[in-house]
């Protein structure tokens, strides 16, 4: 099921671009990859954290919006971004009495893949303890417990498209 996002009912989302200060060739911020020396600090660490900040932009946009989109769809959103060691749930959701944890995959292209080819049976198996922690955490009981996928595909130009696929893993 795709959904489309009218333009603007979220706002958009605009990455710019960051300044950081020199670094010296010393600096651990100045090597990012693995201790491989880069030929201008400064230049190479500022447009590092702006690709890094572009892409959580985009993500906690895609977040937004599959929250948006489930609420419409009658889910009831229990918690965003829930984090523990283990990692982090994107979103907690109840659907019908049913305890949905949504992972939610966010691209501006197809080039590297659709979004839902992200997810991995490595992924899947961290979500299901992710999952169990969750419950384990929590007060309430559920006599059922899914894992959605939502992929968010936001081209430069257009309206924004969510894939939503229920009970993946």
């Amino acid at each position: 099921m795709l959904w489309s996002a009218r333009a603007g009912r979220l706002g958009p989302t605009k990455i710019w671009a960051m300044s950081t200060p020199a670094l010296d060739s010393n600096s651990v911020a100045a090597t990012p990859h693995a201790g491989m020396p880069v030929t201008s600090p400064s230049r190479e660490v500022g447009r590092v954290a702006t690709v890094r900040r572009g892409t959580a932009l985009l993500g906690d946009y895609g977040e937004r919006l599959a929250a948006r989109y489930l609420r419409d769809q009658g889910f009831q959103i229990v918690s965003t971004k829930w984090r523990c060691r283990y990692g982090e749930i994107d979103l907690v959701a109840v659907d019908r009495g049913v305890l949905v944890v949504c992972e939610v995959k966010t691209r501006r292209t197809e080039v590297f893949g659709h979004p839902r080819e992200a997810i991995t049976a490595v992924k899947l198996a961290r979500l299901r303890r992710l999952a169990a922690e969750w419950l384990y955490q929590q007060s309430g009981s559920f006599d059922e417990v899914r894992i959605d996928i939502v992929s968010v595909l936001r081209p430069a130009a257009g309206p924004a498209l969510v894939e939503h696929l229920r009970g993946v893993g």
